[in-house]
This record gives structure tokens, sequence and C-alpha cells, in this order.
């Protein structure tokens, strides 16, 4: 009897007391599970979806179909780290959205943005492939009727950088100033069919806001070496560069802005140079938007004297805005001397040059949605 009794009481005094270890035990893994999900990675899925119909036409040639305008997928994700550090990734990836396919000639990839990052009250260090600061800070600021995508894009403004296997830090915001400075690394890496060899370059984009003004200034450099195999006449070592700066203005429903570039390249004893500038306008009235820029690229001037033709671009738009995420577009773009200029046309449907003068012209409406 004493030991059914003694075995009795241990039996419920041990019971008590499981209970009790498992409620601290269960509030110690609810205690640990909630620091583990405020350390998880949070991803977020994101993108553009950006289809036009367009009739173009360059010189005597034309064509109708669909267009797409830079339509891409995004996956971005953060760490807190703790003490105010973050790890992040960007992972885009443009495809083509009339057809489905990968827009790197049928191929998916991440060459639009692939990077890791650590940012804290630093700044931010950056790893990979993305868009040179440069350009963020000049010419697609002011890009404001279709993110500089599509047939009405900014084909005048001179891209010295590359956007892959680049380090970069960008400085927290400061009384309204912000910077950031990248480094491309070459690698040795052989281009154009093997007859230059990559030596690298670096970018730096600066932007400053105080209410309604905004400034930017861009300056970006690469080199390459010309390889045994690319040498013929006239060839040799060359260096690419540019500068630009910009401002913009909100005047109530009125936003203006403009770019001013200086081209340079620098090849065997011969010093190639262009300006080039833009004027952009945007006036929203209720879900409306009226859309109106104008660019000018020089004559190229090779050791000062003057070559080829200028070129001009300008582009008449309206945006209808459906949701903060959804809008439909109409708009209209000219690029004269699209060959003797030697300016890229943005003809998509298998148009070429039949002669030095001949204008691109493009119109056509569009859908473009945000996730």
């Amino acid at each position: 009897m004493s030991k059914t009794k003694i075995t009795g009481y241990s039996q419920t005094h041990l019971g008590n007391n499981m209970t009790k270890t498992t409620r601290v035990m269960l509030a110690v893994l609810a205690a640990c599970g909630a620091s583990a999900a405020m350390a998880q990675s949070s991803v977020n899925l994101y993108g553009r979806v950006n289809t036009s119909i367009e009739h173009q036409k360059l010189g005597n040639a034309s064509a109708t179909g669909m267009v797409t305008n830079s339509s891409f997928i995004g996956f971005r994700g953060t760490e807190d780290l703790g003490n105010g550090l973050k790890a992040g990734f960007v992972l885009e990836a443009n495809f083509n959205s009339d057809d489905g396919a990968g827009s790197d000639n049928g191929a998916f990839n991440f060459k639009r943005n692939s990077e890791i990052n650590l940012a804290g009250g630093f700044g931010m260090l950056r790893l990979g492939s993305f868009y040179p600061a440069s350009y963020l800070a000049t010419a697609d600021y002011i890009s404001m009727h279709n993110h500089d995508t599509g047939t009405s894009a900014d084909y005048l403004y001179f891209g010295a950088a590359s956007n892959g296997n680049v380090i970069a830090y960008r400085t927290p915001d400061i009384a309204g100033f912000n910077a950031e400075v990248q480094y491309r690394l070459g690698e040795k890496a052989s281009i154009d069919a093997g007859t230059w060899e990559d030596k690298g370059g670096w970018d730096l984009g600066v932007n400053y806001a105080n209410g309604p003004l905004g400034l930017g200034f861009g300056y970006s450099q690469q080199k390459r070496d010309v390889l045994p195999a690319g040498v013929t006449a006239g060839e040799a070592n060359e260096k690419d560069s540019q500068f630009a700066l910009r401002a913009s203005y909100a005047i109530g429903d009125l936003t203006l802005g403009a770019y001013y570039q200086k081209q340079k390249s620098d090849f065997a004893n011969v010093k190639a140079k262009r300006d080039a500038y833009r004027l952009a306008a945007m006036y929203v009235i209720g879900a409306s938007e009226l859309h109106a820029n104008v660019g000018r690229a020089t004559k190229v001037k090779i050791d000062g004297v003057k070559t080829g033709e200028s070129a001009t671009q300008w582009t008449l738009a309206y945006n209808y805005n459906l949701s903060k995420r959804t809008k439909v577009y109409a708009l209209y773009t000219n690029i004269n001397n699209t060959a003797s200029a030697e300016v890229a046309s943005p003809a998509a449907f298998n148009l070429n040059n039949t002669a030095n003068s001949d204008k691109f012209r493009a119109y056509g409406v569009g859908i473009r949605h945000l996730f």
C-alpha cells in the first residue's frame, strides 16, 4: 500500500513536471520560431508585361506587328541579419511578351539584373550584373513615357558602360544626395569574334532631390585592347567614355526634364566626339498623361572635323492609367538619318536601311501591366 501510494504520488508528480516542462519547451520553441521567422529571407516576385501593336516604317519599307517592350520577370529577396545589416539578391530576366520566348535569341536568362548585396547604415555593396548608375541618374530618369523601352526608347544616348561583372558601392541618402560608383572587371574576355580583349571600366552616377527639383550626373568609361587576330589598318586600343548632366522639375501637374551628354571614343590616333541632348515633358490630367520629348545627336567630330549627319528623334504619346499598375497608351515616334548619323534603328520587323537618309517612323497602341 505504501509503495503503491508512493508510486501513485510519483507518477502524478512526474506528470505535473512533464506538463510544466512541455509548456516551457513549447514557449522556447515558439520564441525561437519567431526569431527564425524574423531572420528568414522574404522573397518577392515582380515584373512588367508591356506589349504593343505597331505599324513601323523605315525608308520605303514598312510592316505591322506585335512588339514586346522590355517585358521582364524578377525575384527580389532580403534577409535581416541584425544590427541594421541586411543581405539581399535581385534576379531579373527579359522575355518577349509577344511570343513568350526569352529575349536573348530565344534564351531565358538573368542578364538584365543578377546581383547579391549587403546593405546597412554604411550604404550598399553590390556584386553582379545591373544597369550603369550613370544611365539611371540621367537618361532613364527623364524617360517618363514608356520606361525608355521599345521603339520610343532613347536611341541617341550613348551607353559607354557594360553591365556585367560589376562591383559597386551605393551611398546612403545624405541631405537629398546619393551616389553609386561601379567598377567592371574585364576579365580579359574575348569580344567581337576574338578581335578585342575586354579591359573593363568604371561608372559613376550622382543624384540630388529636393522637392520638385531633381539633378543628376553620370560618367562612365570602358577600355578594350585589340588582339593580334583583329589587327587591321587603323585599329588599335580603344577607350569609350561619356558624361551627362540631368535636370527635372515638377510644376503642379507638369513635369519637365532634360539631359546633355558628351560622347567620346578614342582609337588608334583618332578622337571621335559627339553631343546629345533631350527635352521631355509630361502633363497629368486625372488618369490621363500627355507626353512629348525631342532629342538630338550632333554630327560626329573626328579629330575636329564633322562627318556624317546629325539625328533628331521625337515622340508624342498618350497614356491612360486604368490603375496604379496598369495603363493603356498610344504613341508616335520618329528618327531621321538613322544610317548616316550612325544611330541604331529600332525597327522590330526585319526592316533594313536602303539609303543613309532613311527615316524611321512608328505609331501604335499598347498595354503595360506591373506586378
